[in-house]
């Protein structure tokens, strides 16, 4: 399968995260061998169909290597004889090949850092399981240093050869006897030789490959870090950002707006407005709470307030006309809200606080849907994009397929992953059409935007409220103050 890209453009000290898993199958029209000719720029035949891959003129290879268990035989160390003995010991016609991680490497390690790098995260992770190891770095100049890993399938063995990716148990009645089955054999099932393929092990190798990449940072004493978990899974309330590309970024870098990045603008003034509210909100409700459990406290908000702007008596006119200003228009507030106390002050920023939450509950639950159906508009356009190739594919003869394979896998990858998704959604019972998709995602658009401008509006309130924090702490210093010098001396 193809697994999504996650991408996590720098905000702050967070650095690209980008990891790719993928299955290279022959039912695909692919081999192992073209598929580590292209990755490593060399040029390798086929032993299976007797079809050479030359990639020699294929620029960006910056590094190439190969890592193996400490059983393997040397011979495999030369990439043919590698990739060629996996082709032949697999003999159907759908047959899995092996398995490739694609990863970004951090733009902020030099080269010989990249290839220490990824170097340890292979050896470490994979090659030490057992697996073989093929990796790549390609490097064009563009921003976008990445490495290719291509690893083996199936377990090999101590004296040097292939062993099986599965083997058959016997199913097992309540006594500990087989199964017999009516046409005279036993009831089996098959069982994977190693762990290789199991539902967690994507996971497990993502993370593992933010810990490598983290801790090379950090060894550079380099802020940045990179995280294999989205946004919501590292309990982060804010909206990532979109991927730039280089083109956009380069444009942006000289002065030209583009679209991608004004989306990325306003996400992100959207994500300082969610953490400003939040701030100033959990600082007025800790000071309300805390004031309103103190009962000895008789004096009206009101009275607290007038008193505190009689003993500033600004001099100036200027000074004068601006606290009436402002006592009026806090005055207005403590009216329309009905707020006489302490406490009830405390209940009108405890409301705001469940105010925010509920806006920014609602704004998590509008950003789900969005991506949902932005995800499927992008499948839908890559489906649409690369179907063509799919088709042209399917017409060609064996020969000539094998190397239009090779020059457009790309866009096949796309169009698999994307008729496969798509497929789903029809199987699940989907019903919706592109158009209106997009509809939907209009008006989940439009809501989104009129729910900021109400956690925007909700300054106002704040802005009282803060006054009228600002006014109590500047009474209670005078009060003592006055207090120090009403003592007698001693």
């Amino acid at each position: 399968m193809l697994a999504s890209f996650c991408r996590k453009e720098g905000e702050g000290n967070t650095a690209i995260y980008h990891c790719s898993i993928k299955i290279i199958k022959r039912s695909q029209g692919r081999s192992a061998v073209a598929a580590a000719a292209y990755r490593s720029g060399q040029k390798l035949t086929n032993e299976w169909d007797g079809i050479t891959h030359d990639y020699t003129k294929k620029g960006g290879v910056v590094y190439s290597e190969i890592l193996l268990p400490a059983h393997a035989p040397p011979s495999l160390s030369n990439r043919s004889t590698l990739w060629n003995s996996v082709e032949k010991a697999e003999k159907s016609r759908n047959a899995q090949l092996a398995r490739e991680i694609e990863i970004a490497l951090p733009m902020e390690l030099d080269r010989q850092e990249q290839i220490h790098l990824v170097r340890a995260y292979v050896r470490d992770t994979f090659v030490a399981s057992g697996m073989c190891a093929d990796f790549s770095i390609h490097d064009k100049g563009d921003g976008n240093p990445h490495a290719h890993i291509m690893l083996t399938l199936r377990p090999l063995k101590e004296n040097g050869e292939w062993g099986a990716k599965c083997r058959k148990e016997y199913d097992l009645d309540g006594h500990g006897r087989r199964i017999r089955l009516p046409g005279g054999g036993f009831k089996s099932h098959r069982v994977n030789t190693t762990d290789w393929n199991d539902p967690g092990k994507a996971e497990a190798w993502r993370a593992a490959w933010a810990e490598y990449a983290n801790r090379a940072l950090e060894q550079k004493q380099l802020p940045q870090r990179i995280d294999h978990r989205s946004y919501a899974r590292q309990g982060i309330q804010k909206v990532p950002t979109v991927h730039m590309g280089v083109a956009a970024t380069q444009m942006e870098h000289r002065g030209l707006p583009t679209e991608k990045g004004a989306v990325n603008r306003e996400i992100a003034a959207q994500n300082r407005l969610l953490k400003e509210i939040k701030a100033r909100i959990t600082r007025l409700y800790n000071w309300t709470k805390k004031q309103a459990a103190q009962s000895e406290e008789k004096r009206s908000v009101w009275e607290q307030l007038q008193q505190a702007q009689a003993a500033a008596k600004p001099t100036t006119r200027y000074g004068k006309v601006k606290a009436l200003k402002e006592s009026a228009a806090l005055f207005n507030f403590l009216q329309e809200n009905g707020i006489s106390s302490m406490p009830e002050l405390y209940a009108k920023v405890t409301a705001m606080q469940t105010e925010y939450y509920t806006l920014r509950g609602e704004i998590a639950a509008i950003g789900r849907q969005t991506d949902d159906l932005k995800t499927r508009l992008s499948m839908w356009k890559q489906y649409s994009e690369n179907r063509a190739f799919r088709q042209r594919l399917t017409a060609l003869k064996p020969r000539a397929r094998e190397k239009f394979q090779d020059a457009h896998s790309a866009e096949l990858i796309l169009y698999d992953a994307a008729a496969r998704y798509l497929d789903g959604l029809k199987a699940s019972g989907e019903q919706s059409t592109p158009k209106e998709w997009r509809a939907e995602t209009e008006r989940l658009t439009a809501r989104e935007r009129a729910l900021y401008q109400q956690m925007k509006a909700m300054r106002a309130d704040i802005q009282a409220v803060e006054k009228i924090r600002k006014t109590a702490d500047e009474l209670a210093r005078s009060e003592k103050h006055r207090d120090r010098e009403q003592e007698p001396e001693r």
